[in-house]
């Protein structure tokens, strides 16, 4: 008699980086720089100004002690996303408990909720085919983004199925890690240096990449 295989239910949220490298059979590739994907350009004074609101803003809140997960998603990703175009159409957001996700490799299952997801929607019958645009996990200010990269690669790696790759971003409203997963043989993923909210000329760099994100993801979606 020939034994059932026992499917390995596991979450995202325990999981280690090497856990999920393992598990998914990823490899990591020398991180490049920004400017290898695509090109940054200058923001307006207006959008500057914007910028230096929302860090006076998450600085305060800071500055008296730790900040939430879900108010760095409002005091300082909403903002930012909506000044980088990502709350413009064709482009959805979606969050919390509306993004069951469930990756599936041979015999293990891994199981999480996403924090927000950005696709491109421009048609509702198109749902089926949603392209992901970016894929983001939140922290409290209190713990370091690195940590949030293996529950961040496992989602992204689940958009292999329907594209050729996609960035993610885990943030604490301070620090922000964006990595990049490709499809292939095996299946890569790069780690971006660090971008920053507080330190000067940083948050104009972080606003100028995920306006850059935005945009890309039109040109990604012909070829994916």
């Amino acid at each position: 008699m020939i034994g059932k295989s026992i499917t390995q239910n596991l979450e995202a949220s325990q999981l280690s980086l090497n856990d999920v490298c393992r598990l998914l059979k990823l490899e990591e590739r020398e991180g490049d720089a920004f400017t290898d994907f695509f090109s940054l350009e200058p923001l307006s004074e207006l959008e500057q100004q914007e910028i230096l609101k929302i860090r006076t803003d998450f600085r305060r809140y800071l500055s008296a002690g730790k900040v939430s997960e879900e108010l760095v998603k409002f005091l300082v990703l909403s903002p930012l996303m909506r000044l980088a175009g990502f709350f413009d159409i064709p482009i959805v957001l979606t969050m919390g408990d509306s993004i069951p996700i469930q990756v599936e490799d041979g015999d293990t299952l891994i199981k999480g909720r996403l924090d927000v997801l950005a696709v491109n929607q421009p048609d509702a019958e198109l749902a089926v085919a949603q392209f992901w645009i970016l894929v983001v996990e939140a922290q409290n200010s209190a713990i370091d983004p690195w940590a949030g990269l293996p529950q961040l690669l496992t989602y992204a790696y689940k958009s292999l199925q329907q594209q050729s790759s996609v960035w993610g971003l885990t943030t604490n409203g301070e620090s922000y890690r964006f990595l990049r997963v490709t499809r292939g043989n095996p299946c890569t993923y790069q780690i971006l240096p660090e971008l920053n909210l507080i330190y000067k000329e940083r948050p104009l760099l972080l606003v100028q990449v995920l306006k850059a994100i935005c945009k890309l993801q039109n040109v990604q979606l012909q070829l994916a």
